[in-house]
Order: C-alpha cells, then sequence, then structure tokens
C-alpha cells in the first residue's frame, strides 16, 4: 500500500484534475509559454485564425509573412494603451479589421453563431510555469483563455506546514510586477493564494503594499449567518467552491464579461490618481447569481431582501444586480423586465452609487440619471430605458401619468427601511403596477353577485387595487438593519410563518474578515452625576413631564457640564485620536439639540484657543436655524474657513476632510450615510437606541490604510443600551410573526369608541373627494365641512381620552399604510376612512403645553464627571427575532406635581454620594460670576485677555476661598497639574456663563463658605486625567 500523499502537488494535481475534467480547460504546456510577451502564442493566434478566418484571411494581405508577428504586436500595443480588461470586453483594431480574443455567452441561445463562437474559446490549465525572463521562479497554476494568462494560483498546504498567508507572501515579496505576466491589467487579472481551508484574492500585485482581500465562504456558506471562513467540506477541500464553480469556464467567462471592472480614482483637478480592478467578493457573486437564478425560474413578482452589513460592497453589489436584471432573459428567451428601476430614498442621488453603477456601461442610453424633473423619470419609463436611477421622491408627482404598467419591472431598494411603507412607495406602485389581475380579482370579489360591471376608472377602486404585490412589480431591497415592516414587506416566509432575509452577509461576518471595524471593540463610558436644588420658597404645581424635561434641559446646557466634557473630549483628541491614522484621524460628537451643537462647539473653540492649537479647528453640522440669547445662528453662519469664508453646507464633507479640521459637533445630521473613513472617535452625549444607534456608531467602522482601530466616549448610554441596539443586526435579523392585517379593524374600533366622527360624515368625505368629475370651486371648503365636526367633538373630550385617540388614529395611518403595502384589502369603506383618518390627523389640534423654564428657580449643587467602564462590548447573537405591530397604543401620563417633587426625583435617577469636593468648582464660579468687576472685564474684553488676568488672580482666589479647607490647599498648592486644570476649567466656565448672562447657575449665598471635610482629595478629579483617559 503506497504512503499518503501529503504534499502540495498532490493539491496542485487535483486541481488540475477537477478543471480538465468538469470544468472545461485542456492540459496546458508551460514549455510553450512566450515569457517576454507573457502568452501562449500558439493557441492565441490558433484561436484568431478558426474563430475569424475571414479576417485573417484579409490580414494577411496586408502583413504578408510578417502578419503573425504584427497580430501580436499590435495585441500587446492595444493592451499596453487600453487595459487587458477592455480588449478581452472589445477587442482590438488593426488597419480597419477588429479582432476578438474572447467570444462571450449570447444571452439567448437563439443565435446559432454567436453560440458556436462562444463555444470556440479555448481554456488551459498549466502548472508550475515559469514566467520571468530573468529567473526560473514558476506559478503554481495559471488559467490560460485563448493563449492570454488571467488568472494565477499560488497553493499551499497545511500538511506541509505553510498556509494561504506563506502564500501572500510569495506574491509580495517572490513575484514582481516588472514581469509582464504579473503587469496590473496587462495579463494576470486576478491572483488567489489557496490553502487547504481559506483563499484570498488580489487584483495588483505591489510588492510588500500588495493587499489581498478573503475570498471564503462564510462559516456556514454564502448566504447565510456566519463568521469567516469556509464551512467544512468532508467530501473534498474547503476550497472546492474556487476551482468547482468559481473558475469553471461558464463562470469565469461571465466574471470577466459582467463582473470584473476598472474603477479610476481621480482628484480634484480630474487628473488619474489610481486605478483598482474589482473582482467581486464571493458573497457578492452569490447574491447576484442567486437572485437570477430565482427570478429566471420564478418570473417576475417576487420580493426579496438583502440583509448585507456595512462593509459588505453594496454599491457594486447593486450594479451588478441592476446590469444582469436588465439583460435577464427566461427560458424561453424572452425578456424578463422592460427596465430595472434603483430606487433610494435619500432626497439627493447616491453620488457613489450613481458612479458605481454607471461605470459599468458607457453606452448612450442604457443608464439614466433622473437627477432633475419627474418629467425625466416618466420619460425614461416610458421609453423602456434599461436602467434607471432615481429617488422615492418623483414617484408622486408622475404616478398619474405613466403608460407603461403592462410590462415587468425590477425595482432595487437602496437603504430599504420604512420610507417603502410611506405614500411615496405606494405611488410608485400605482405608477407602475399592472393592475389589470388585481382588477380581475377585485370584480370577482366584489361583483359576483352582482350584475354591476365594474367602473375602471373609479378612483377609489384605482387605489385599492394597487395595493399589495404585483405579478408585475420585483423588489430587491438591500439594507443592513431591516426593520420589522421591512421584513414582512420584502423578506421570506418559511414553514413556521417566519420572515427571514434572502440572503445575507452578516455584520460578525464582515468584521471578522476586515472589512468593517469592530466599533464597540474599544468602548468607554463617563458617568455624569448632579443635584440639583431649589431656589424658590413657594413649592410650584406644574406638568412631571415636562418639569423633568426643563430640569435634563437646565443641566445638560450647564455650562459647568459642557465646559468638564469638552475638557474631557479635547484632552483625548490631542493625546490619542490625533496620533491615529498617521497623525490625519478625526473625531465626531453626537450632541442631543442644535442648541447643544452651538454651545459645544463655541466651547471647543474657546478651549482651543486656550490651549494655543492653531492646527486643530472644529465644524458644526445641523439643519435649519437655532436663537440663543438673542443670536441666530445656522450652520453656515458658524464654519467659516481660514480665509474668512462662510463653508457651504454641500462643501462640508470634503472640507471637513481636509487635515486642518480634526472634529465635527452634530446634531441631526451626519448620523446615517456619512461615510469618511479617517473618523476615528465618536464622543457620544444623546441617549441612542436601536437602528439609529448601530447606524450612528457605524460612522466608523470604515477601513483604509492605517486605521487599526476606533475608539467611542459615551456619556449617556450604557453597555447594556448599546448591546441591545446592536445585537438584533450582528447576525440575522428576522420577524417572529407577520403582523395581521385584522389589526387594523381592532385599531379602527377602538376609534370608533371615542364618537369623534360619523359615518355619514366619512361617506360624504369619499364621495366628494373621489368623485369622477373634475374638482369645482367651493369643493375645498365642503370636504372641510365634513372634518370640522369630528375637530370639535375631539376638542370635548378629556385631555386623557384625546391623548389617547389621537395616538391611536396616527398609529391607524401607519399601520394602514403598512399593511396595504403587503397585501390587498378590497375593502372601500376602510379605504375611505384611511384617507379621511389622514387629513382628520393633520388637523387636530396641538395639544397646548406650556413652556416650562426653571433655570431661574433651581441650580447646581452638585457635580461629578468619572470615567465609568472601558473596554470591548462583545456582541452575541439574538436569541428572538422582532416582533409584529399590535393593536395596542401607549398612552401619555401626564401628571401634575410640585417642583420640588420633581427635583427629588431626578435626583435620584442622577445622583450619587457626593463629597463637599464635588461643590468646589461651582462655589468658586458662583464667587466670581457674581463680582461685577470680573463680569465687566468679561463683557469688555475677548477670552484671552480675561484668561491673563484670571491666571495672574486666581492664586488670591484660591487663598481667600480655601482658607477654612487647610489640608486641600496644600494639596492644590503641591499638586501643579490639578492647580492648573481648576484654574483652566473654571477660566473657560465662568467667561461662557457670563457671556451668556447665565447667572442662575450655582450656589446660593449660605453655600458660599468654607463648608470642606476634604479627607481624600487625590481621589477627586474634575476631568479625567491624563493616565486615566489613555
Amino acid at each position: 500500500m503506497s504512503e499518503f500523499d501529503v504534499k502540495e502537488k498532490r493539491f496542485e494535481s487535483d486541481i488540475e484534475s477537477a478543471l480538465c475534467t468538469t470544468g472545461g480547460y485542456v492540459k496546458g504546456d508551460p514549455k510553450v509559454f512566450n515569457r517576454e510577451l507573457a502568452l501562449d502564442t500558439e493557441t492565441l493566434l490558433s484561436f484568431i485564425k478558426q474563430s475569424q478566418p475571414k479576417k485573417w484571411e484579409r490580414y494577411t494581405k496586408l502583413y504578408g509573412d510578417s502578419c503573425e508577428q504584427q497580430f501580436l504586436k499590435r495585441f500587446n500595443d492595444s493592451v499596453e494603451h487600453e487595459g487587458l480588461l477592455s480588449v478581452l470586453r472589445h477587442g482590438f483594431k488593426d488597419r480597419g479589421i477588429t479582432f476578438r480574443v474572447v467570444y462571450w455567452k449570447p444571452e439567448t441561445s437563439m443565435n446559432e453563431t454567436a453560440r458556436a463562437q462562444y463555444e470556440s474559446n479555448i481554456f488551459h490549465c498549466t502548472r508550475q510555469l515559469h514566467y520571468s525572463v530573468s529567473n526560473n521562479n514558476s506559478v503554481d497554476i495559471v488559467l490560460f483563455l485563448n493563449g492570454i494568462p488571467v488568472v494565477s494560483m499560488e497553493l499551499k498546504c497545511q500538511f506541509t506546514g505553510q498556509n494561504a498567508t506563506n502564500a501572500i507572501s510569495q506574491y509580495k515579496f517572490d513575484r514582481s510586477n516588472k514581469d509582464q505576466i504579473f503587469k496590473f491589467n496587462r495579463r494576470v487579472l486576478v491572483h488567489f493564494a489557496v490553502d487547504l481551508t481559506q483563499v484570498h484574492m488580489t487584483t495588483k500585485l505591489n510588492g510588500s503594499s500588495t493587499y489581498f482581500l478573503p475570498f471564503n465562504q462564510g462559516s456556514k456558506g454564502a448566504g447565510n449567518v456566519g463568521s469567516a471562513g469556509n464551512p467544512t467540506n468532508s467530501d473534498t477541500y474547503d476550497t472546492a467552491y474556487l476551482w468547482e464553480s468559481v473558475l469553471q469556464r461558464d463562470r469565469l467567462l461571465e466574471i470577466l464579461q459582467k463582473y470584473m471592472h476598472l474603477s479610476v480614482v481621480k482628484d480634484s483637478a480630474g487628473n488619474i490618481t489610481d486605478e483598482i480592478l474589482i473582482f467581486p467578493r464571493f458573497h457578492q457573486l452569490d447574491v447576484v447569481t442567486k437572485l437570477l437564478e430565482h427570478v429566471k425560474e420564478n418570473g417576475a413578482g417576487h420580493n426579496y431582501l438583502i440583509q448585507h452589513s456595512a462593509g459588505s460592497g453594496k454599491s457594486n453589489s447593486i450594479a451588478w444586480l441592476a446590469h444582469r436584471l436588465s439583460g435577464l432573459h427566461d427560458k424561453d428567451d424572452k425578456k424578463i423586465f422592460r427596465s430595472t428601476i434603483i430606487v433610494t430614498d435619500r432626497k439627493v442621488l447616491d453620488s457613489q452609487l450613481q458612479n458605481t453603477v454607471s461605470q459599468f456601461d458607457h453606452t448612450p442610453g442604457v443608464i439614466q440619471r433622473v437627477d432633475k424633473t419627474s418629467k425625466q423619470l416618466k420619460e425614461a419609463i416610458e421609453s423602456g430605458t434599461p436602467i434607471i436611477i432615481t429617488t422615492l421622491q418623483k414617484f408622486p408627482v408622475i404616478y398619474e401619468e405613466v403608460k407603461a404598467q403592462s410590462c415587468n419591472f425590477a425595482v432595487i431598494v437602496d437603504e430599504a427601511h420604512s420610507s417603502q411603507t410611506g405614500s411615496a412607495a405606494r405611488k410608485l406602485k400605482q405608477a407602475l403596477a399592472n393592475t389589470a389581475k388585481a382588477l380581475q380579482e377585485y370584480a370577482d370579489w366584489a361583483y359576483e353577485d352582482e350584475e354591476n360591471a365594474l367602473d375602471e376608472e373609479d378612483k377609489l377602486v384605482k387605489e385599492l387595487v394597487a395595493q399589495g404585490q404585483h405579478d408585475n412589480l420585483s423588489f430587491f431591497a438591500f439594507t443592513a438593519t431591516p426593520k420589522a415592516k421591512t421584513l414582512q414587506l420584502f423578506g421570506t416566509r418559511d414553514e413556521m410563518g417566519e420572515y427571514h432575509p434572502f440572503h445575507i452577509y452578516s455584520m460578525q461576518q464582515a468584521i471578522d474578515e476586515g472589512f468593517i471595524l469592530d466599533v464597540l471593540k474599544n468602548y468607554m463610558t463617563y458617568n455624569t452625576y448632579y443635584k440639583i436644588a431649589s431656589l424658590v420658597d413657594v413649592d410650584i404645581e406644574l406638568d412631571s413631564a415636562a418639569g423633568m424635561k426643563a430640569i435634563r434641559k437646565f443641566q445638560t446646557l450647564h455650562p459647568h457640564n459642557i465646559t468638564q466634557k469638552t475638557a474631557v473630549m479635547l484632552r483625548h483628541f490631542m493625546d490619542v485620536t490625533r496620533h491615529k491614522i498617521g497623525g490625519h484621524a478625526k473625531a465626531m460628537v453626537v450632541t442631543p439639540s442644535r442648541l447643544h451643537a452651538v454651545r459645544y462647539v463655541q466651547e471647543f473653540r474657546r478651549q482651543i484657543e486656550q490651549m494655543e492649537c492653531p492646527d486643530l479647528e472644529v465644524l458644526v453640522a445641523f439643519s435649519g436655524e437655532i436663537d440663543d440669547n438673542g443670536r441666530t445662528y445656522t450652520e453656515e453662519s458658524l464654519n467659516i474657513d481660514k480665509d474668512g469664508n462662510h463653508i457651504k453646507e454641500k462643501a462640508l464633507p470634503d472640507t471637513f476632510h481636509n487635515d486642518e479640521y480634526g472634529m465635527l459637533i452634530v446634531a441631526e445630521k451626519y448620523q446615517t450615510g456619512f461615510d469618511e473613513p479617517l473618523l476615528h472617535t465618536m464622543f457620544v452625549d444623546k441617549k441612542l437606541s436601536g437602528v439609529k444607534a448601530v447606524q450612528t456608531l457605524s460612522r466608523l467602522n470604515r477601513t483604509m490604510k492605517g486605521k487599526q482601530d476606533t475608539f467611542v466616549l459615551d456619556f449617556v448610554n450604557s453597555e447594556d443600551d448599546i448591546l441591545s441596539s446592536f445585537a438584533p443586526f450582528y447576525q440575522e435579523t428576522k420577524l417572529d410573526k407577520e403582523t395581521d392585517p385584522n389589526t387594523l379593524y381592532d385599531v379602527k374600533s377602538t376609534l370608533d369608541k371615542f364618537n369623534v366622527y360619523e359615518v355619514h360624515d366619512i361617506e360624504e368625505f369619499g364621495e366628494l373627494f373621489y368623485q369622477s368629475k373634475n374638482q369645482t370651486m367651493g369643493d375645498l371648503g365642503k370636504l372641510q365641512s365634513y372634518i370640522m365636526p369630528a375637530i370639535k367633538r375631539f376638542e370635548s373630550l378629556e385631555e386623557a381620552d384625546r391623548d389617547i385617540f389621537k395616538g391611536t388614529l396616527q398609529h391607524f395611518n401607519r399601520l394602514y399604510s403598512f399593511i396595504t403595502q403587503v397585501c390587498r384589502l378590497f375593502d372601500k369603506e376602510l379605504h375611505t376612512f384611511s384617507i379621511y383618518a389622514k387629513f382628520l390627523a393633520i388637523q387636530l389640534p396641538k395639544e397646548h403645553q406650556d413652556h416650562v423654564d426653571l433655570d431661574d428657580k433651581i441650580m447646581l449643587e452638585y457635580y461629578r464627571l468619572e470615567k465609568g467602564s472601558h473596554g470591548s462590548i462583545d456582541l452575541v447573537p439574538e436569541e428572538t427575532g422582532l416582533q409584529p405591530i399590535t393593536g395596542k397604543v401607549g398612552r401619555k401620563n401626564s401628571l401634575i406635581t410640585t417642583i420640588n417633587e420633581i427635583i427629588e426625583d431626578f435626583n435620584k435617577r442622577y445622583g450619587t454620594e457626593f463629597t463637599e469636593m464635588d461643590k468646589v468648582i461651582l462655589q468658586i464660579e458662583q464667587d466670581i460670576a457674581k463680582d461685577p468687576k470680573w463680569r465687566d472685564y468679561i463683557n469688555n474684553n475677548g477670552y484671552k485677555t480675561f484668561k491673563i488676568l484670571f491666571d495672574q488672580e486666581f492664586m488670591g482666589i484660591a487663598v481667600k476661598r480655601f482658607k477654612a479647607n487647610e489640608e486641600f490647599f496644600k494639596m492644590l498648592i503641591k499638586d501643579k497639574k490639578l492647580f492648573e486644570d481648576i484654574r483652566d476649567a473654571l477660566g473657560s466656565a465662568i467667561y461662557s456663563r457670563v457671556e451668556n448672562n447665565v447667572m442662575n447657575y450655582g450656589l446660593p449665598d449660605k453655600m458660599m463658605h468654607g463648608m470642606f471635610n476634604l479627607k481624600q482629595p487625590e481621589s477627586t478629579r474634575l476631568v479625567a486625567d491624563k493616565e486615566a483617559e489613555n
């Protein structure tokens, strides 16, 4: 019995055997390889002569005996000028003769000549190819297409002590891109490093800078939940999918023709700075293939949810899918879709997505970007443009005018969220849906016992039959964070009634494979403790919720709080962040409101000026305008470049990318869809949960060269808060059970019991709203007359009932919009009520809630900011799925209570055991902020001038304040760092208070004098010390 062969050559032999047996290859001879030209010239010439004999005959007449030499020269010149991928796709010309060096598979089987040409392609699998003119090195396996090397493989076997990492090193250090075969886009287009369990690939060899990507299926197989790697294959090699599927001749030709593309990177002046050959990652190839197979087998009329994490290359996947769908034919060689429409719910078209889709095909008329008017969209749909890129907002304008409903459409939804259940999404269906079948279905259902003919022009019927799914519309929805509605609308229902994504590339796999960074790996929380005290003698009554909100606003906007947190953030940025990513790292500060953003940017700039850091600039981003202390601020008014010019809103992302800008302070802006790879650190001072938390923190996860980690410092959320937000999206997001359409009737029944509206008013409203004749003068007033009685009855309800009715009405409107996207109800009465309910909800009076301002009635008595946890938040799979929508509606609990009770409740939530040391900084602030001399000085001088005098006099101030506390005073004098920290923090806070005229923050006079019993002063920090922050 022979010894078991565990050598690399056996691995090599098995791959060759598979490719030559079932892969469509012929065994190649390494001796016929022309090292100088890096071609199998004999095969290339043979292919040309046999597949294009008439052209070759003309060619020989032109060049005579030198025709072969001239052909190879012209081929090489064309490749040098255009790149190999372009020459493979389009061929090349020589004196009016166009030669094809490869024939692609025809879209249909009807053209026998095209089929024969496709079959004439010649594939070789060549082992141990000696490729260089300067040495005798060899590559383990090279795959040739018509004599042109297009794929190389370096193989390693774990049984010999090596793996794919060694193969990668071999490519980096032993395979020079100076050799013709390895020149970028000149010969071999993709290189694989392969061992028994892993595959990695690259398209560009660049010495030690060569970057290999994983080309694995995922630990549970492609499209399934899993981590990095490949599933165990008990029958053969774990990596056998590479040669049994990907490199099989038909699949490789498909990849070369329809997937690989050259991405060109240009600078602001339009100069080319880099070129990147894109080869699809395995999950991208897999998702497009599986979608195409399902559509080809089942036709139009199905929905697909693709849950692909950030870092999955979604734009490329969408582009590949769009191009493949636009040319897809069924088994009878009939084109399946008239047009493929890519829809985004962003109001401005995603430029990255537009550019990615457009670069695949430059043929005029193939792609239409609808970036102007809705008329442009209508014309593109009616003319049958193969690929249309548009925003969701353009459909409501043209949905009644489009005349193409008899055709099939593929709709690719970018970032599919709950917007797909809104009115714009309904208008999209009304514009594109073929409602003929739905009309017949409605007729059979509604008129089976009647002789009345169905009026197809009835506006109400038109809306009813546009509901639900339609046989001529297929939706392909991409998202990393599907909500319950998204799953029921686009997901796949299993036998147990659960809804799942059609294909998954999980956050876990993306992190494990290194395509995104784990933003929870380095997470620090800070705990902020407050104690609020009342300044009024009479206990005031007020709404508890409004009072608690007012106190929370008071404490978060307190200059002391803003100053302390800014100091912590700025110190971390200066000591840690700015040294990351080769000194180019940036940070984002997430604030709870526009007012907070304004206060923070002012305080950051003040402290940066104090620190004298001319190379650090801070930008702010928020929408609209905000008033603060009599001044109106906008994003543009606060953002000024070094030349004194205001930075336009559209220019802010590119401006922030520049080195001079290190921090961006945001309020409800740039928390989704903002890709800045240089973002390394995020400071969070806002409550985050669910999808919002995932989207916000994921701004940090983009990878780039030199970016090894990220950092989050969170002042508000706990580790458990963040963990519960991320867990549903870490692997697979599923819906445990669908929402029952009958829930709508339960919700309406709840509304009926309030007797706010009458059936007669709704019927009259519906008849007028859906009248067949044109609207006349006064109709709008009539419509309002059917709404007004309901408004008056609503106003007569008790406050608690008004609250419940209003919340239930809003819930009904959202639920109806969602349910009718999923299925058709064919309920005229309910649909009429839904229109009535929508307009009623708009007009219901808003609850009058007095603005509660407690700034002059409360004070911040104690304050402490201290570091909480620091480390990794480890994600684990969520055991249960998302839950369906129910008919239950929460109610707002309105309770009248006293200010002292509210303060007591607040202190229980946010307080802790305080020491007298926790008062120190606030007491000094109060002394100085009340002093007329200092107030006058601040009002008439800039911060720098004030700070010079303050620093000079601070010792005297400290002596006066701490003379009753000798122990603390000695410690302050001894510890220079603590002395300077307290002095600088106080100076900034005092200046901010006086500047903003906030004199009621602080301590009453009776608490002004030394009350310290400081036993452990060294354990108390006003701001995080440098060592703790690192």
